[in-house]
């Protein structure tokens, strides 16, 4: 039987397709808004409603999930809702906006009166397919039964790491853990590039590690992509980039020096410059030479 409860999904590109998709097929009402609408249209095969503008989307929604590009696109969607957005209406904050991007979100929440809960998510394109995400959520306890019955659907595992949304830990925790990524994407990377600089296969460097503590899926994953030479985006260099800014910003704020994030940034920003801006991180590779 179908469940009637209603959610609109904002942002609808690799991972807010994915998740409007498992939430379709969990039986729920959805309907969807992305900037540009040709990138949501597919999602109507999977019986996903898709609007015009996000006023639509949220008309009488029970819970909102913003999966956009950052804090100010986020802050935006929500603005042009407008009306629509009723106060009480369930807000689950799933894009990565940073420390400083978080603010501007939970001050809005505030003001409109809305159930928010801080939940970026752990994990890219194949797991947001499979519903196997990670979310790291912070809000408040009277709110968590009904953002579970979401994130149950979304993701493996939800990590409650605060009461207080408006704290933005999860989004600070979102970025430590991104932080650890964008280090696994570059040094994957590095190391590969190292190889056929040194006319090393680099096959064989794989082989060496095989098995062993400084193996992880991860660094098979993204070797895979640059071996193959082809680049399918499941978290692209520009969106890469992007994160890499925010954990700057975040690190100068509490006094850290980031030297791998930056370094990182600048990989990415090499690689953007190349055209590789759409293409899976790995692609940092480029960088190399």
């Amino acid at each position: 039987m179908a469940d009637k409860t209603s959610v609109a999904v904002l942002g609808t590109g690799i991972m807010g397709s994915a998740m409007a998709r498992n939430l379709a097929g969990a039986g729920l009402d959805v309907r969807a808004w992305n900037r540009t609408r040709a990138k949501a249209e597919p999602l109507a095969a999977d019986g996903v409603r898709v609007t015009d503008t996000p006023a639509e989307a949220v008309d009488g929604a029970d819970a909102v999930l913003t999966v956009l590009l950052d804090g100010p696109a986020v802050l935006d969607a929500m603005r042009r809702c407008g009306p629509a957005l009723r106060a009480g209406t369930l807000w689950l904050q799933a894009s990565t906006v940073g420390a400083d991007g978080h603010a501007p979100l939970a001050a809005f929440a505030g003001e409109h009166g809305l159930d928010f809960v801080d939940a970026p998510v752990v994990g890219t394109k194949e797991p947001a397919e499979n519903g196997l995400l990670t979310v790291l959520a912070a809000g408040p306890r009277e709110v968590r039964e009904r953002a579970g019955r979401f994130f149950d659907i979304l993701g493996q595992r939800t990590l409650w790491v605060d009461e207080d949304a408006a704290s933005g830990a999860a989004s600070r925790l979102k970025l430590v853990v991104n932080s650890w990524v964008l280090t696994v994407i570059n040094g994957t990377g590095e190391a590969l590039a190292l190889a056929q600089g040194l006319g090393v296969d680099p096959r064989a460097f794989l082989e060496a590690v095989a098995g062993g503590p400084l193996d992880l899926p991860y660094l098979r994953m993204k070797s895979e992509l640059v071996l193959s030479g082809a680049y399918p985006a499941a978290f692209t260099v520009s969106a890469a980039r992007k994160d890499a800014r925010l954990i700057e910003e975040a690190a100068a704020a509490g006094g850290v020096h980031v030297d791998l994030v930056a370094a990182a940034a600048e990989r990415f920003r090499r690689a953007e410059a190349q055209g590789h801006g759409d293409e899976d991180g790995a692609a940092a590779y480029f960088a190399s030479f």
